[in-house]
């Protein structure tokens, strides 16, 4: 017996519906845990670059610098009295990194402190930091109201993850490694993500389980977890010892090639969301990309077992598509560290072909 027309018409559309609803569903729960629709600030930006007249008495070397007049990259950001604070890496003629502070009022237009806050001098930490330096400063607060700053330091051989804190982010207490471990203080490690709590403005420390917790690595995601913010043990294997991979590169996709955090990991409703850097691959990557192409994506971890990845962007949301992030010390990169909430907005800060600092905006939820 033959259906009617438009009943078959209707099965059809339903089957479509049926078939396209998982997809629909996905698509929802991604809007949901992501922070969408950031826009770059095309008019203003490059918000931050080079400024060869910021001289410095490097205590090393005996000798005035121009300590930022190579590259300004890879800044981390705060509110502090309702502005936002900058805390960006800056590069000597040498490649010496240092942390510079600028300071803004409408989270755009900045002013430079004309000294470094944070770079290798004769301490018990130059053999980590010299001649390097110091590098790509990621920072929260503390429960106490201080300042934490995780960062890379270079030896011109081995990169190591550590740490500092300070009450008013001018003077800062050098705490050295994060990973003091003998298996682990002289391998390479770097970028420290930790999970935060939203107090306001305010991205504050907080502890699951127990402990305090933070994603780092440049290849795979691996973690550390500490009970006081300064003793860390990393996430290790029961049976092989060996440190736990979280995230992981994948073939086919933008971060083909390694995975690196971002900010801070914030928690949310939803889970404890990461935004990551990825690099393509040579091959086997996303050809829509240029290989060696630095974005950025999203992540979501289980907010009470932090290792357990729920969901994660297929896309990135943030690409190199500007001049000024296609061309530059290093081509092709966007690099993101810097997260805001202010003005309602979230003010995304990131680096530049390695050169330049830039900014991006999103709607708050």
């Amino acid at each position: 017996m033959n259906l009617p027309y438009k009943f078959l018409s209707y099965l059809f559309a339903a089957s479509i519906y049926l078939f396209c609803l998982p997809t629909w569903a996905q698509n929802q729960r991604t809007a949901t845990w992501q922070i969408n629709g950031f826009k770059k600030l095309d008019t203003a930006n490059p918000i931050l670059i080079p400024d060869i007249k910021q001289q410095f008495l490097c205590p090393i070397q005996g000798k005035a610098v121009a300590w930022e007049n190579k590259n300004v990259l890879n800044p981390t950001a705060l509110i502090k009295n309702g502005k936002v604070h900058l805390l960006y890496r800056a590069q000597d003629s040498l490649g010496t990194s240092r942390i510079g502070l600028a300071i803004s009022e409408d989270g755009i237009h900045f002013k430079k402190m004309p000294q470094p806050i944070l770079f290798p001098e004769q301490d018990a930490f130059k053999k980590y930091e010299w001649p390097g330096g110091i590098e790509d400063p990621r920072i929260v607060q503390t429960e106490d109201g201080q300042y934490l700053i995780t960062y890379t330091s270079y030896d011109g051989k081995t990169a190591r993850l550590c740490f500092a804190t300070s009450t008013d982010l001018i003077h800062w207490e050098k705490m050295g490694p994060m990973l003091q471990d003998s298996k682990y203080i002289d391998l390479w490690s770097k970028s420290g993500a930790i999970v935060v709590k939203q107090e306001g403005t305010m991205m504050v420390a907080t502890k699951i389980d127990g402990y305090y917790w933070m994603y780092f690595g440049d290849t795979d995601l691996f973690m550390a977890q500490s009970k006081d913010l300064i003793h860390w043990n990393v996430l290790e294997d029961a049976e092989n010892k060996q440190k736990i991979s979280v995230l992981q590169p994948r073939k086919g996709y933008f971060d083909s090639r390694l995975v690196e955090p971002g900010p801070y990991a914030l928690i949310q409703k939803s889970g404890i969301l990461l935004i990551y850097n990825s690099s393509n691959a040579a091959n086997f990557n996303d050809s829509t990309f240029p290989k060696f192409t630095y974005s950025a994506a999203q992540a979501l971890f289980h907010v009470d077992r932090p290792y357990q990845l729920i969901q994660r962007s297929n896309t990135p949301f943030i690409w190199p598509n500007k001049v000024y992030e296609q061309i530059g010390e290093v081509n092709e990169v966007c690099f993101v560290e810097g997260l805001v909430p202010f003005h309602s907005l979230w003010f995304l800060y990131y680096g530049t072909a390695d050169s330049k600092i830039a900014v991006a905006t999103s709607p708050q939820k």
